[in-house]
This record gives C-alpha cells, sequence and structure tokens, in this order.
C-alpha cells in the first residue's frame, strides 16, 4: 500500500512539471509568436513603401510660388493634385488649366525640405497630355468651335509604381454634355488606356441625376500594392444628397476599382458642415479634395472649404482625416442612396490645419506621400490650386508623419 501511495504522489509530481513546462512553453511561444507578428509587421513595411502608419501630422514649412511665375513657356498655377516616384525621386504636378491658357499639362520637380525645413521648389520639365487621337485637349472655346475632344479639368494625378506612367482624373462639364475621365498616360503624355465612369456618376439629360459641375471626380489613389485604383467624389450626387450647409454635411461616394476598370466596391463617405457663415448673400462650400491609401483599408482624406466674407474675399478651412472602410456598407448597387440603411466609412480627424500658424492656408487640393525622412518617418506633401487668380497662392506644404 506504501508503495502504491508513494507512486501515485510521483505520478501526480510528473504531471504537475510536465503541466509547468507546457505552460512556459505555451507562454514562450505566445510571446514568440507576437514578436514574430511584429516583425513581419516592420518587414511590410520595409519591403513594401506604399504601407503607412499614421498617427499625427507635424508642420515641416511650406514654400510659395510667385504669381504668374512661367516655365518653358508655360504659364505656372492651378496645381490641382501632385503625387511621387520614390524610385527616381521625383515628383508629377498637375495643373487644372482647362487648356485657356496653355495646353493641358503636368510637372515634373524636385522638393527640397527635411525635418527642420522646406528648402526649394524646382520644376525640371513640363509634359503636355493628349487625347485617344493624339491631339492637345480643347479648351471650351475650342470645343465650342468644332465640337470635338474633351475639355479638360483635371484634378488629380498619381504615378503607377507597377507599370509606370501617371492616372489622372477630369471632372467633366455638365453644360458641355461631357462626363467625367479617368485616364493613363504615359510619362510622355501619350494616352494608354482609361477606366470607365460609373452609371450612376454619369449625367442624366432627361433628370437631375450623376455628377455636380465642379463636385466630381476629385482626389485618387492607388491600393498599396498596385492592383486598386480608388476615386473620391468631391461632393454629393443629386440622386443622393443636397450639398453641405453650415446646418448639415452631405454624403459623397468613394469608389475601388481593379485595374481592368471593374468597380470592385463602392462606400458612403460622410463630408463635414460648412465651418463658418459666409457673409449676407455670399458663396461657401465644403468638399473632398483628394483621397490617399495609408493601407489596404485605411486612408488620408483632404476636406476643403472656401466661405466668402461680406467684402467679397475667401477663408479656407482645411483638415485632414484618417478613415476606415472596414464595416462599412457597399453601395456599388445602389443607385441612391438616400433613405437608405448605409454605414459610412469611420472617420477621425488627424489634423486642422488652420492650427498650423500659417500666414497663408489657400486653396489645398494636392495630397501625397512624400520621402522617407531621416527620423524614420514618412512625410506628406500638399498643394494649393491657386486658381490662376491673383488674390491666391500656389503653396507648398511639407508635413511630418508620426506612427501609431
Amino acid at each position: 500500500m506504501r508503495s502504491v501511495r508513494w507512486l501515485s504522489i510521483s505520478m501526480i509530481a510528473v504531471l504537475l512539471l510536465v503541466y509547468s513546462f507546457q505552460s512556459v512553453l505555451a507562454d514562450k511561444n505566445e510571446n514568440q509568436l507576437k514578436s514574430e507578428e511584429d516583425a513581419n509587421e516592420q518587414l511590410i513595411r520595409k519591403d513594401n513603401p506604399h504601407v503607412h502608419s499614421v498617427d499625427h501630422l507635424r508642420l515641416i514649412g511650406s514654400r510659395i510660388v510667385p504669381n504668374k511665375a512661367t516655365f518653358r513657356g508655360t504659364s505656372l498655377g492651378g496645381f490641382s493634385g501632385l503625387s511621387y516616384d520614390p524610385h527616381k525621386h521625383q515628383w508629377y504636378i498637375i495643373s487644372d488649366d482647362r487648356s485657356m491658357i496653355n495646353p493641358a499639362r503636368f510637372y515634373t520637380g524636385k522638393l527640397r525640405y527635411d525635418e527642420r525645413g522646406f528648402k526649394s521648389v524646382r520644376l525640371t520639365d513640363v509634359t503636355f497630355l493628349k487625347q485617344p487621337d493624339g491631339t492637345f485637349y480643347p479648351s471650351k472655346e475650342q470645343y465650342n468651335s468644332d465640337m470635338e475632344g474633351d475639355v479638360p479639368d483635371f484634378e488629380s494625378i498619381r504615378y503607377d509604381t507597377r507599370n509606370g506612367g501617371v492616372w489622372y482624373t477630369s471632372e467633366g462639364d455638365r453644360s458641355l454634355g461631357m462626363n467625367p475621365l479617368i485616364r493613363h498616360a504615359t510619362l510622355k503624355g501619350t494616352y494608354q488606356s482609361g477606366l470607365p465612369t460609373p452609371e450612376i456618376v454619369r449625367m442624366d439629360k432627361q433628370s437631375p441625376k450623376g455628377f455636380r459641375n465642379n463636385l466630381s471626380l476629385e482626389g485618387s489613389t492607388f491600393s498599396p500594392d498596385g492592383l486598386s485604383y480608388w476615386t473620391v467624389m468631391e461632393g454629393p450626387l443629386f440622386q443622393d444628397d443636397n450639398v453641405p450647409t453650415v446646418d448639415t454635411g452631405a454624403v459623397s461616394r468613394i469608389t475601388r476599382y481593379d485595374r481592368d476598370g471593374n468597380i470592385k466596391v463602392q462606400y458612403a463617405y460622410n463630408i463635414e458642415d460648412i465651418p463658418a457663415e459666409p457673409g449676407p448673400g455670399k458663396y461657401a462650400d465644403n468638399g473632398v479634395t483628394d483621397i490617399l491609401s495609408i493601407n489596404d483599408h485605411e486612408f488620408l482624406t483632404l476636406e476643403r472649404a472656401a466661405v466668402q466674407s461680406a467684402d467679397g474675399s475667401f477663408k479656407n478651412y482645411i483638415r485632414i482625416y484618417k478613415i476606415d472602410t472596414k464595416n462599412a456598407t457597399d453601395i456599388k448597387d445602389m443607385d441612391t442612396i438616400k433613405n437608405q440603411n448605409v454605414v459610412p466609412v469611420q472617420k477621425q480627424l488627424v489634423l486642422n490645419m488652420n492650427e498650423l500658424g500659417l500666414s497663408k492656408l489657400d486653396n489645398i487640393e494636392g495630397m501625397s506621400w512624400g520621402k522617407r525622412l531621416k527620423n524614420g518617418h514618412d512625410s506628406l506633401v500638399l498643394v494649393s490650386d491657386n486658381n490662376f487668380n491673383d488674390a491666391q497662392v500656389t503653396q507648398f506644404i511639407a508635413l511630418d508623419v508620426f506612427p501609431e
């Protein structure tokens, strides 16, 4: 009996020892797995520079290009979008000159900045964009005389890291019967291809449907892997919502295409109220001017409000938000989202640019990731559209991106 009792005690001791060892091993494996996951996340970001992380932003500095400046025979201004090639360290900057001053075009250039400040803006070339038939885009006057081609109103440009070239958007013009455009061009400006405009965005001459003039395809971005192309409408479609007021916001749409032009998903985006009251009888608006991918489900969006005071001058209100498409309703098959049970993208404010203390904050329309800074952070660069107006400026702003 005694030997059996001692044997039982010994077996219990062995089992407790094995259990303890397994618990320690499990904790060790769990910690090792977490470390491996963290390391893998770092490797993903290291191997794919197009995946980012955003917690908050810090102003580096800004530079202003003088009004009436020229470059290689063209008037500088109307900069509505920009994009960075991290391999050539080169910037692509598109103008929304509707071929009124010079043919529709984009510029290449170098921006010198670091954590301590923004040194300079230097343009290196200008490229005129071509239509599918190889001709320049016509101005509105040229179109009215011969009724051929597409009058441009370019608002966004993105460098294509997978096969080179640039993609750009044009807002269209309801008065001319022209729908918005998405096109791909070589770095020489030659037309390569295009993506179809969604049917719900296209205008209908029989009823108020589709895009609003000057509130159409305003921003675009590639997914980190370059396999998807995203666009954002500056304002609501006629059938979706009214435009924002000082009392209410509005709902816009964000769309994801694959590289073959198929619409894969579409989400609702809540635009904020106009942040200030305009002067009596004066103008005010608010809309989304650009979108930029952080990862495969998070993005930065840029909202720009313009509010006219009683004396006719304008003040801009610029805010950068981080949005998350997880759990948002896919609305691609909804002709209208009025009175629909729709979950929009989640949204949080990252930066109110009016609090940066800049002496001038103009009509910011373009936003792009820039180079990696020496502190290991990403940089973010924005550009303003001066509308070729002497009362406005062409402004570049650089920001330091602090990761989560």
